[in-house]
């Protein structure tokens, strides 16, 4: 793809933003938003969407051929890159953690026929190495490639989702009050930290268990040149137990929450941030009257997978 074409796909209209009516919200005079960012493209949407435009356009001038990346034997982010590949016309090879007969699940799968080759290591050896010393263990070759972080995250993905604010804003006429978002490695919370104006707040609802969030989230801001530190705060005590643990209180919640609202979650990160933002309402935690985003970041693709391992719970 030309980078003209590449510019005018990125063109496209904003993702809507729908008003929902909850019974949480209501009862303290709250008004709801969903930003619907699962609807950006089929298989490179929500955050790996605006993580990953900018980043395209850097692969571009530099002439880059190739893109690089890592992830789980599940990760939305690798499938993402597959399908950015083979839409724009880059060669893709994903640096996957764990056992190569992880290669026949869903996600893989889908990676696979999307023409990214796949290369296996140890989970150890993604844990504990630097991404370029694991790149050299498995002699790969980065020339003409552009090599991107585990989960995509990195100062270009900060831009791209600030642009969520910049269209919210405009969508509502003025900027909410709050912008909630799932926080994995936190860089869609720091890239809507960073395009507030000072006045709104950004909250992410923590995924994995640990409390570390927060700091990474400041290091990852300053890394970028956000010296002062955007207002935003990481919730914990939402994970259910940690990074890809589930409840049948959370399966339960996310089949009832599309049977109402039609809005499909996934278990390891939307069904948590939709969660928690309904119980914070419940407990207060807004005040009345305040405007409220949640930021539906995708990841739908997962649910295949979540079904694969644990039978058809997700409806």
């Amino acid at each position: 793809m030309k980078n003209d074409e590449l510019e005018i796909f990125w063109l496209q209209p904003p993702s809507p933003l729908q008003q929902l009516a909850h019974p949480a919200f209501a009862r303290n005079g709250l008004r709801l938003f969903i930003k619907r960012d699962d609807l950006l493209h089929p298989h490179v949407s929500g955050n790996k969407w605006r993580k990953l435009k900018h980043n395209l356009f850097e692969a571009q001038r530099l002439g880059c051929t190739r893109l690089v990346t890592f992830g789980g034997a599940y990760s939305n982010h690798l499938a993402a890159v597959a399908a950015a590949g083979r839409e724009f016309g880059f060669s893709t090879l994903g640096v996957v953690s764990g056992e190569e007969s992880s290669a026949g699940n869903p996600t893989l799968g889908f990676a696979i026929t999307c023409g990214m080759d796949l290369r296996f290591t140890s989970r150890a050896n993604m844990r504990n190495l630097s991404e370029k010393t694991v790149l050299q263990l498995l002699n790969i070759d980065t020339e003409k490639t552009l090599v991107l972080p585990q989960g995509g995250s990195n100062c270009l993905a900060l831009a791209g989702c600030r642009e969520i604010v910049e269209e919210t804003t405009t969508q509502l006429g003025h900027q909410p009050d709050y912008f909630i978002t799932a926080c994995g490695t936190g860089a869609t919370l720091a890239g809507i930290a960073s395009g507030l104006d000072g006045k709104g707040s950004a909250l992410g609802i923590a995924v994995l268990k640990g409390n570390f969030l927060q700091k990474e989230v400041e290091k990852l801001l300053a890394a970028c040149g956000e010296m002062e530190t955007p207002k935003f705060q990481v919730v914990d005590g939402f994970h259910f137990g940690g990074y890809a643990k589930w409840t049948q209180e959370l399966v339960g919640f996310i089949n009832d929450f599309k049977a109402e609202t039609d809005i499909p979650l996934d278990p390891v990160y939307t069904g948590k941030a939709f969660f928690a933002a309904i119980e914070l309402a419940r407990q207060g935690y807004f005040p009345e009257g305040a405007s409220v985003v949640l930021v539906h970041t995708g990841g739908l693709q997962g649910i295949a997978g979540f079904n694969e391992r644990f039978g058809n719970q997700i409806l």
